[in-house]
């Protein structure tokens, strides 16, 4: 039996090894359908082969293996993550999921064992949307989802997604794309691994947690509109300054912010115009970003501080234009799924954290197929989206435990 802990040395080579595949040259960059993406297909299926699963890909790309069941009939329980990557990324956004997946089905087969129902790992073709700026195409073709629209995006080089589809093995028929063998009926769920991509688990000591949802999210542009002037000839007393009203607002958002349990909003853009040392400003646009599990909560943020950008801006002699661009509600995990990842968890004497998680995953998408948990893994200083991201052997030996002893509390739930 090969113990936790060398099971944790091969994810963690693993992923050491995938890392070295890049479309660029000093640093990870991976994107959906490009040669480093093929190479990692074929490295991976032949991993997946041997744990004794029967591998394949599929229209996008999704590289899936199969590990069956006692009985043909059985249904079918769905792990993994995403293959590709963010420029300049880090070595476990994505794999260390597919890896700890394999992980474990990989242990199973070496103690010739078969559950009561299969586990299908897939490793999604597109997660991250850096190549052509549309995300989770993996698991839109998975669920039946893709927007076949998509098919005429082209890249920074020009190419088309039908195309690069074409180019790496797949299959761009629109028909083929939104086709899915699934049905809710014969899945059991769906579990992801992933890094935390922040410092929480970090800051309680802990190396994983259960996720609760993942955070809706609104995206905003607020523009402020003053009147530009002579930043030496203008009294203060009679400015209309747009970047003084915006400054204001930034302030209010993070006050607001910091008064509501879990609630992260962020202003990540700011573009002052006319941008000059010596000219009051006439226009500020800037980008806001609000995020929470509660729906109802994210909605309610909004509405303050719209009415506060507006009152801002009476008050200071300027207008505002408040423009809603994204909108994405929030997805609750699974009650009784995530009920026995925290079982698992306890049960291996770890103490139980549950946390929300601010960033998108494919289980966002899956959830619309089936039922979708969560399992998160501590990074070193919450980073994530870098080369720095790092995880602790410890804590990945702890994963597989954790999903090992989850599948194991799924063969004796009766939904199974």
């Amino acid at each position: 039996m090969i113990s936790g802990e060398a099971s944790a040395r091969t994810v963690m080579e693993q992923c050491n090894i995938l890392g070295s595949y890049s479309e660029e040259p000093n640093c990870l960059t991976r994107p959906f359908a490009s040669h480093a993406m093929q190479q990692v297909n074929e490295i991976v299926a032949r991993w997946m082969q041997e744990a004794g699963m029967t591998v394949q890909r599929d229209a996008i790309g999704n590289l899936i293996g199969r590990y069956e069941a006692e009985t043909s009939d059985a249904r079918t329980l769905i792990l993994g993550s995403h293959l590709d990557s963010v420029r300049d990324a880090g070595k476990y956004d994505g794999p260390l999921g597919v890896m700890i997946a394999l992980a474990c089905v990989q242990r199973l087969h070496q103690r010739r064992e078969r559950l009561p129902f299969a586990i299908e790992v897939i490793g999604f073709a597109d997660e991250e949307g850096l190549r052509y700026q549309s995300a989770y195409l993996g698991s839109r073709a998975i669920t039946g989802t893709f927007d076949t629209s998509n098919l005429q995006l082209t890249d920074a080089n020009g190419i088309l997604m039908s195309d690069a589809i074409r180019a790496s093995g797949g299959n761009p028929d629109p028909v083929a794309l939104q086709t899915t063998r699934w049905q809710r009926n014969n899945l059991v769920g769906y579990c992801e691994v992933h890094i935390e991509q922040g410092p929480v688990l970090e800051a309680h000591n802990l190396p994983v947690g259960v996720v609760s949802a993942i955070a809706g999210q609104n995206r905003i542009t607020v523009q402020f509109i003053g009147e530009a002037g002579h930043a030496g000839t203008v009294p203060m007393s009679l400015r209309h300054d747009a970047l003084c009203a915006a400054s204001e607002f930034i302030l209010a958002v993070e006050d607001v912010a910091l008064r509501t349990q879990g609630l992260v909003a962020t202003i990540g853009q700011v573009s002052v115009q006319p941008g000059a040392s010596n000219v009051i400003p006439g226009q500020v646009t800037l980008s806001l970003d609000v995020r929470h599990q509660s729906d109802t909560e994210c909605e309610q943020t909004c509405r303050e501080l719209e009415k506060r950008a507006y009152q801002m801006s009476q008050r200071r002699g300027v207008s505002c234009n408040w423009q809603l661009l994204q909108k994405n509600q929030a997805v609750p995990c699974a009650p009784h799924l995530t009920q026995m990842l925290a079982q698992a968890i306890e049960e291996l004497g770890y103490p139980l954290l549950s946390l929300a998680s601010g960033a998108g995953h494919d289980a966002v998408v899956m959830a619309e197929l089936t039922d979708i948990a969560m399992l998160f893994v501590r990074c070193r200083g919450g980073i994530s989206h870098n080369p720095a991201e790092s995880v602790m052997l410890e804590d990945v030996a702890v994963a597989i435990q954790t999903v090992e002893h989850f599948l194991h509390l799924l063969t004796k739930d009766s939904f199974s």
